[in-house]
């Protein structure tokens, strides 16, 4: 489930995130599994991203807070509807 499985994935997986955010290796695959199934449904929780943000950057990778809210990215990247006058 987005956007945590391409966090995971750009962050080098399950069990180096869960190093990174000091959590069990169980947390990131909650994080990647629907609610349905007791995941989060995709989500990160809010308290772990400052720790995933700092790595990334250490690390050189691109990953920005709007990676985390893909809801904005995607709403951003819409054309504009065209105003009736």
């Amino acid at each position: 489930m987005e956007p945590a499985r391409t966090i995971v994935e750009l962050l080098g997986g399950e069990a180096e995130v869960a190093r990174i955010a000091g959590v069990s290796i169980t947390a990131p695959y909650r994080w990647q599994a629907s609610k349905a199934k007791g995941g989060t449904g995709g989500v990160i929780p809010h308290w772990h991203i400052g720790k995933l943000l700092e790595h990334a950057e250490a690390s050189g990778v691109a990953l920005s807070a709007a990676n985390f809210a893909p809801v904005i990215a995607a709403v951003a990247n819409e054309p504009q509807m065209a105003r009736a006058s």
